[in-house]
């Protein structure tokens, strides 16, 4: 089923449109989750409420790019469950490791009122991966934004895990240095 014809069913309160949802999507939305939270059960809590989120924005909001709205709510509400339980149990765990990865090039986490200024480093970031050959910000992406083990980003564009270790070296670094010439203080 089309995306449109999907929204279309969220409009008129059909709820066939969160099981087309789950047929379109599910398996998508199943992965975001699981490669942050590394739990079956979690990540399908998370899909589920990554549905009634879509149900309860769906109207009013009209998705222009329904998979990319139902990965980044899906993302974001794994991120919670992870620091929530990260919280909980103070332990170490790969999404330790992942973002760990990005600490020398993203700016430190700082208070509410820094909102704007975050935002505008949020906008410099898309223009560097925008800029970025296609092979580079897919792995990027992959890593950084879906959360996926370097064997799977490796295995998927049919390469070995070193060139995407180099390309994420490289991209990182070049990020950095991106970020401080626009006066981002890292």
């Amino acid at each position: 089923m089309e995306d449109s014809a999907i929204i279309d069913l969220y409009w008129q309160r059909d709820q066939s449109a969160i099981s087309e949802t789950d047929v379109k999507y599910g398996g998508f939305l199943r992965n975001i989750s699981w490669n942050i939270l590394r739990s079956h059960g979690d990540a399908e809590e998370c899909v589920n409420d990554t549905y009634l989120k879509t149900w309860n924005a769906i109207p009013p909001a009209r998705p222009t790019a329904l998979q990319a709205w139902l990965g980044r709510i899906a993302r974001n509400l794994s991120l919670d469950r992870w620091k929530q339980a990260r919280a909980q149990k103070r332990g170490g765990d790969s999404m330790d490791i992942l973002l760990g990865e990005l600490d020398g090039c993203v700016p430190a986490v700082r208070g509410t009122e820094q909102a704007l200024e975050d935002r505008e480093t949020a906008a410099l970031i898309s223009a560097f991966l925008r800029r970025l050959p296609a092979e580079s910000r897919i792995i990027f992406l992959r890593r950084y934004w879906y959360g996926q083990d370097l064997a799977d980003i490796a295995g998927g564009l049919g390469c070995g895990q070193g060139k995407v270790k180099s390309s994420l070296f490289r991209t990182r670094k070049a990020l950095r240095a991106y970020l401080e010439q626009e006066g981002v203080a890292l």
